[in-house]
């Protein structure tokens, strides 16, 4: 690694702080850290830094809960898993990527294993398994209900034993140095000082998360705010399904924290005002030939949200003061299931919603939890920008298609981080030029930008926490569960207007050093840039096809958008949108079917109903 640190005094005339590095990741999530671990094991030599907006063990990968999917039991199969991957994903999923996930998830699940992740055990000590939403079989691996938690803290300790690792935690990256179709690194703000680095590099991985921010009800941290998306945006490379945003069913309505879907594996219940399991009511994917008996709340999460948004319509959810909500009962699973199984799910209730499952039902309402769009790559993670991987939930391969599976995405971040990781130390190893002189010219040009332009910015006439609001009514009533073009037009123009209005923002704060005000600029430019590219992929995807779903064209039509959406960012003017084509290797789309038979429960008489009655729960 080679340095080049100067001081640096805003608006002198200087060199340019330099770090250089064989690899760098750009997030210390799960993705990140298996990338980091696939490149050095890859290649013992390699320097590699990883640079996080914060600590690793604060990345988003440890707010996951319910489990990670890869098949682990006899009645299993890849192809069971696979098939319930593409169905559930509408077939927009690629399936050669598909067949090489499922294939390697249970390498990487036992992988994570023998590096310490504590597994929940069988009485015979076998691993644990669990149903989750659309899959067919038990194939949920889980340490109870923390699973993100341990995986995170597993990956992290490991990454520890490298002294050729560096840490950059608390780096702001904020621009990719691009010249010549390859990458050479990025610019970065060192948060504590102020400074801002060129961190150039060989081969660079994105594992910034997704952007789940743009919409005010989410079970993302505030950190998701789709930096890594945005950055490759802004550098050329295409952003592929954006509309595509998937709703989780369960949210806590105050704060948008999730309520794992193990809940509903365990046995859960969705119960509207009246008390009534009102998912039987709803189409939630035709039963295969012989349908396996399980809860109608383990049907895929688009559909759940949708019928949801169909309740509020008939005027069977309660009124709370985050809007309508329906129930999650958990009651009839007794203290100690809840205890054993589902801990974080007491605590989480608990804290903030003041309530104990154990003995009260749970208010939820569907917010946004996961985006299967993300930035273009291939089933190595590599982008079209020589040199530029990503790999997580920023990037879309795509194995998630038009609705992603609940599991499936920790188990992606470990299968593709690791492919990544692996492509990146290949590629350094082949040989890489040394960076041209018009990259240092791009690092001092985005330094003088974010002095120039951001922190000295004078007589500001908007409000950044007005525009972040305009942002979040605009996504949630333009682009939520359903859509219309009319509204997504409106949407779009809004979009743009308060991308104008940005440039109107002077800061409070001038100051460098842990200067927050500058953070929230950053990210609110990178969400706005997420939000124009969600907009015109779903304005110009005239179907309903998973998470995406239009009034004014309420048919899936494979003929016409049976592929995937790029959309490309101009200089001036809305972005371009094209479509690509669809892998299918074995598999021709079809009906979307989950195996399962509801047992149905007789509707209470709404008459007699009121509608601020507490809900009773079905005699069982």
């Amino acid at each position: 690694m080679g340095r080049g640190f100067i001081f640096l005094a805003r608006g002198a005339c200087r060199p340019m702080d330099t770090v250089h590095h064989d690899v760098l990741l750009i997030g210390g999530g799960g993705a990140g850290l298996r990338a980091a671990l696939a490149a050095a094991e890859a290649d013992p030599e390699l320097d590699i830094g990883v640079a996080s907006k914060v600590y690793p063990m604060r990345s988003h990968t440890v707010s996951a809960e319910g489990g990670t999917a890869a098949v682990a039991r006899p009645d299993d199969s890849l192809d069971e898993h696979a098939y319930d991957t593409i169905s559930g994903g509408e077939w927009l999923c690629d399936q050669d990527a598909v067949e090489l996930f499922v294939r390697e998830a249970p390498e990487e699940l036992i992988r994570l294993e023998h590096m310490g992740c504590p597994w929940s055990r069988e009485a015979d000590g076998s691993v644990a398994v669990r149903p989750f939403g659309g899959m067919k079989i038990e194939r949920t691996w889980f340490a109870a209900d923390k699973t993100g938690f341990h995986l995170l803290h597993t990956l992290y300790q490991t990454c520890l034993a490298y002294p050729s690792f560096s840490f950059y935690d608390e780096w702001f990256v904020t621009r990719l140095l691009v010249e010549g179709g390859r990458c050479h690194g990025a610019v970065a703000v060192e948060l504590g000082t102020g400074r801002v680095v060129a961190l150039l590099a060989r081969a660079v991985i994105l594992c910034t998360g997704g952007g789940g921010r743009v919409y005010p009800f989410t079970t993302n941290a505030n950190i998701k705010t789709g930096d890594g998306m945005a950055l490759a945006y802004r550098a050329g490379v295409p952003l592929k399904d954006m509309e595509f945003v998937q709703y989780h069913p369960t949210g806590l309505p105050f704060t948008g924290i999730l309520v794992t879907e193990a809940t509903r594996g365990e046995g859960g219940w969705l119960v509207n005002k009246d008390g009534y399991r009102y998912l039987q009511d709803y189409d939630l994917g035709k039963p295969e030939p012989k349908p396996v008996k399980r809860s109608m709340e383990l049907g895929p999460r688009d559909r759940l949200s949708q019928a949801f948004e169909k309740e509020v319509e008939k005027g069977r959810t309660l009124d709370s003061p985050y809007g309508p909500v329906v129930h999650l009962d958990i009651r009839h699973l007794g203290r100690k299931v809840i205890d054993e199984k589902l801990p974080f799910v007491r605590e989480l209730c608990l804290k903030y919603e003041k309530i104990d499952p154990v003995h009260e039902l749970i208010p939820v309402r569907p917010v946004v939890h996961y985006m299967m769009g993300g930035v273009h790559t291939d089933v190595t993670g590599a982008t079209p920008v020589q040199g530029l991987y990503a790999a997580g939930e920023v990037a879309c391969v795509s194995i998630n298609g038009a609705n992603r599976l609940g599991s499936n995405s920790l188990t992606e971040l470990l299968v593709f981080g690791a492919r990544a990781g692996r492509t990146a130390a290949a590629y350094v190893r082949n040989g890489v030029p040394d960076p041209p002189s018009e990259i240092m010219e791009q690092a001092w040009a985005e330094e003088r930008r974010l002095h120039r332009e951001i922190l000295d910015r004078e007589n500001g006439t908007e409000r950044m926490a007005d525009i972040r609001d305009e942002m979040h009514q605009v996504m949630e009533d333009e682009a939520g569960i359903f859509r219309e073009g009319p509204h997504m037009e409106r949407g779009a123009a809004r979009i743009a207007e308060l991308r104008e209005r940005l440039e109107g923002v002077a800061l409070d704060d001038r100051s460098l050093t842990f200067n927050t005000e500058l953070v929230a600029y950053l990210e609110l430019e990178n969400m706005l840039d997420v939000a124009e590219s969600i907009l015109h992929s779903a304005l110009d995807r005239r179907e309903s096809r998973g998470a995406h779903q239009r009034r004014d064209f309420p048919e899936r039509d494979d003929e016409g958008f049976l592929a995937h959406s790029l959309v490309h960012r101009r200089p001036e003017g809305p972005p371009r949108t094209e479509l690509l084509p669809v892998t299918i290797t074995r598999w021709p789309p079809g009906e979307r079917v989950y195996g399962r038979e509801y047992e149905r429960t007789e509707r209470p008489a709404e008459a007699e109903k009121s509608p601020s009655a507490e809900p009773e729960v079905p005699e069982r």
